[in-house]
This record gives structure tokens, sequence and C-alpha cells, in this order.
């Protein structure tokens, strides 16, 4: 069991791209919180990406579903629960267009039972939390007021749920955008964040939402479009652009992303939400050709052994892409304007774009052993 003077919060699909960059993260920095990650492990989960903390004993993995009631009711007696960072989701576009079905369920059903056992775990009745849950400040704040601190559900979603922009370089999302959300896969987060969103107005429960940008880096699954690129280039195999290639997303590295987490979960105002973007927007074609021009530096063709017999003649990376009919729906435009988070809790992005992909690359180069 863990150490019992520490807190514990529940950590939800920890075993995916974001929660398994979040975790180490957390846990290094803080030496006073234990995690409990539940996790199903379906196949965007892969507990290799958390090798590094799975003898951390301040680290507890579980496998099972968010929708199993039984189970997070047991988790947050088990380990008294005092707070909970919800990654989990089913987040593919393309999947959510094959299957909406598989997305209402883990991203709707599922954020109810959390939010649903975390208000039961902690609340007397509506805006009165358990005596056990309130932690008071021993020292006053400036007007003498006692401050207290309460158990709190961070939910984390995704720009996705604002729909598209303009191609105004001037027009972003902000917190106060509406809600248009274009894929099933966006109405299912959108509808998440509305349940967060009424059972904090309903029940007083503390919570915050985070919506972030496409976010990219170190253990990102082989579907999304970063990955593809790297290995299909690496294979010599074509690699696949939707339509034009001037689909633009603003795009945000995944360690700057667990930070802003981190703060909007100690600092954030109750109720509130705070939109996380990196403000560095690229067409698809930029993405891609940026990413070849790095790869025919650092490991060009005629040293890649690995590299397709019939392609041994092309001379870039770059004569690899292939343009393929556009995704249903395809969103023009994302960008986030990320000033609340900036101002109010000073977060600020340490990569830019430049400076990630590089670090993206070496990884999956070493991911690749090249």
């Amino acid at each position: 069991m863990f150490n019992n003077t520490n807190k514990t919060i529940l950590v939800t699909g920890c075993a995916g791209f974001i929660g398994s960059n979040f975790v180490p993260y957390f846990l290094e920095k803080y030496q006073n919180y234990n995690l409990v990650n539940i996790d199903l492990l379906t196949y965007a989960g892969d507990l290799e990406n958390l090798k590094e903390v799975e003898n951390n004993p301040r680290y507890k993995f579980i496998k099972g579903d968010i929708c199993n009631r039984e189970l997070v009711e047991f988790i947050f007696t088990e380990y008294d629960i005092n707070g909970v960072i919800h990654f989990a989701a089913e987040s593919h576009v393309d999947n959510s267009i094959k299957n909406p079905g598989v997305f209402v369920q883990t991203n709707v059903n599922g954020t109810y039972t959390l939010v649903d056992v975390a208000k039961k775990h902690w609340m007397e009745k509506p805006f009165v939390y358990k005596e056990k849950f309130i932690e008071t400040d021993a020292s006053a704040s400036a007007n003498g007021e006692v401050k207290t601190s309460l158990p709190r559900f961070h939910h984390i979603s995704t720009d996705e749920v604002y729909g598209t922009l303009s191609l105004d370089p001037n027009d972003l999302f902000t917190e106060n955008t509406p809600y248009a959300p274009n894929s099933p896969y966006s109405a299912s987060k959108a509808s998440s964040d509305m349940i967060i969103r009424a059972y904090h107005e309903t029940f007083g429960l503390n919570t915050v939402i985070t919506n972030c940008s496409n976010n990219y880096g170190p253990k990102q699954h082989d579907e999304k479009l970063i990955p593809t690129i790297i290995r299909n280039a690496l294979k010599g195999n074509p690699i696949p652009i939707y339509g034009d290639g001037k689909n633009i997303r603003d795009w945000l590295y995944v360690l700057d992303h667990c930070k802003g987490i981190d703060l909007v979960y100690h600092q954030g105002k109750s109720g509130d939400t705070y939109n996380i973007g990196g403000r560095n927007e690229r067409t698809n074609l930029q993405i891609v050709d940026r990413i070849c021009t790095i790869l025919d530096e650092v490991h060009p063709i005629k040293d890649n052994s690995t590299f397709n017999i019939q392609n041994s003649k092309l001379e870039s990376y770059k004569e690899l892409i292939s343009f393929v009919a556009d995704r249903a729906g395809h969103d023009r435009r994302y960008a986030i304007d990320a000033t609340k988070l900036e101002n109010e809790l000073e977060w600020k992005a340490d990569e830019n774009f430049d400076s990630g992909i590089v670090k993206t690359i070496e990884w999956y180069l070493g991911k690749y052993n090249i």
C-alpha cells in the first residue's frame, strides 16, 4: 500500500500518449502524491510507455474500464482517492467515423461514471464536501479568511469541440468560443465537457477543464499524423496526406501540455476552462516537409538499410509524399489562444515546433533502433 501521508490521485488512460508522458513528470516533481492509473489497455494503450515508473512505490496500475462503476467505486474506496486527472478517451477521428458508438461509451459514459463516483465519494450533498476531504491551510489569507482546498476533478479535453476556424490568423479559439463539434469524436468530447460543467454548476463539485491543441512528441501512437510520417518515411512507404494537405493545426509539445495540466490542476479557478496551445500553426504539408527535411539530414536515404529496395533511387523522403482522399468532415483549421493560461497562471511553452519536432524525431529513431 501507499504511504498514507500522501494524497492519492486517480489518473485515467495513462498508458496512452499524453498520460504516459504526464505520469513520470508528475511523480518526479511531486514526492507527496501517489498515482493510481486505471487503463483498459485498448490498442492505443501500452504499458511499455510506463516502464520507467512501474516499480515506483508511489505508482499503481490497475487494468480496467472507466465505465465499470463497481471497479471505479472500489478504487475510490480502497485508495481513498483525493483527486482525479482524467485523460482516458477514444481520440482518433477516423475511428470515430467508422464506429461512433465506442466513442460515446468511453468518452461520455466513462466520464459520467468517474465524475459521479467522485461526487458521491467526496460530498455529503450539493455544495457540501465531507469534512475529511476539506483541507485547511494553516496560514490565513491577507483578509483574514482561512484558506481551504478540496479534492479536484480535472477533465482533459480537446480544441476540436469548438469546430473549425476561418483562415484568418486572428481567428482563434478562446475559452468563450461556442461549441460546434463536427465529428463523432469531437461531439463525444463536447458531451463529456458539458457533463463536467453540469456537476460543477449543479452539485458544486470542484472541477476544471483543459482544452488542448494537437499534441506531438515521444510515445504517440503510430496511427497519428507525425508518427505515421516518420514511420512510413523510414520504411520507404508512401506518406499519406489527406486532401490537399492544407489543413492547419496548432501543435503543442506533449511535455508543455503536461506542465499546463499541472498548473491548472493545482492553481486553476474552480469551474473554469483553460485552453492550452502551442502557438505553432502548421499545415499538414509544412509538417511533412519539415520532418522529411530533418530525416534527409540526420538519416539520409543512402544510409537507410531498412529502406524499401524499390525506392532506393530516391534522393529525398519528400518524394514519398502521397495525397489520398480527404477525411469526411475534415475541419480546415484549429488554433488556440492560450492567453488566459499564460496570464493567470504564468504558463509558457518551452518548445516551439522546430525544437520539439527534432526531439520527437530523435525519440522515434531510438524506438526503431536507428
